[in-house]
């Protein structure tokens, strides 16, 4: 039996595929895995099964100083197009946002970190990636910028307690997170060094913040694995029109 191939596009060394990988991998897939800060071409969604598309530090409308983000909108929207299933996490999400019409800034509440409640919209309950879901979720936020604007037909599935797009539904098959299903407490951790002293200046608790993720970790396990296993299930369905 073949294995869906799913391609995975990581943006820096510390934001990896983490849960999420490990999980598709467990349910059958195959990682395609493609560093382009490393010099790594971006090869063909068309080769794959489906794209994952992960977070990282820089912004969504960043294409003029990061080489790799004007093509990968353009392989984004040839997925979408095509009905390759699409999931994008944080970077990827607002990635998926820009590239197909929609618009992204900085939060004018500022950043979001830590855990924080999925707010289901009635949408979420027929979706195909998330039906499924309990209502108990949570998820971890680690984010500056957040999608202001989306696409047309885009639908909300998910909305933050502040407000903020949390997730949505891109296209038949195309979903963007803003949150990390894919990490934990030592995947958090860089990040949480990389802005201590912003946090330390805010009165973020960083340890406490950290100390939560990884309390929660079984809870967060039990809440992501399952949708993890519908996208892997997506990614088995060849009727792409391809």
């Amino acid at each position: 039996m073949v294995k869906p191939r799913v391609l995975v596009v990581q943006h820096q060394e510390s934001c990896p595929p983490g849960l999420m990988g490990a999980w598709l991998e467990q349910a059958g897939c195959e990682l395609v895995l493609v560093r382009p800060y490393l010099g790594e071409t971006l090869p063909d969604v068309r080769d794959h099964d489906a794209l994952l598309v992960l977070g990282g530090q820089m912004s969504a409308n960043d294409d003029a100083t990061v080489p790799w983000l004007a093509p990968l909108k353009q392989a984004i929207r040839d997925a979408v197009g095509l009905q390759v299933p699409v999931l994008g996490i944080c970077l990827g999400h607002q990635l998926m946002a820009v590239a197909l019409g929609g618009k992204v800034a900085p939060s004018p509440l500022g950043q979001t970190v830590g855990l924080q409640a999925i707010g289901w919209t009635s949408a979420a309950a027929e979706d195909l990636l998330t039906a499924g879901c309990s209502g108990e979720e949570r998820a971890i936020h680690w984010n500056d910028d957040v999608v202001v604007s989306l696409p047309d037909a885009a639908v909300t599935l998910a909305a933050c307690p502040r407000g903020d797009h949390q997730v949505v539904r891109f296209g038949q098959r195309a979903w963007g997170i803003q949150a990390h299903p894919e990490a934990d407490a030592d995947i958090v951790r860089p990040w949480a060094e990389s802005d201590r002293e912003r946090h330390r200046a805010q009165g973020i608790d960083q340890d406490a913040a950290i100390a939560a993720i990884d309390e929660a970790r079984d809870a967060l396990a039990n809440h992501w694995r399952p949708l993890a296993r519908r996208f892997a299930e997506l990614a088995g369905v060849r009727d792409c029109v391809r």
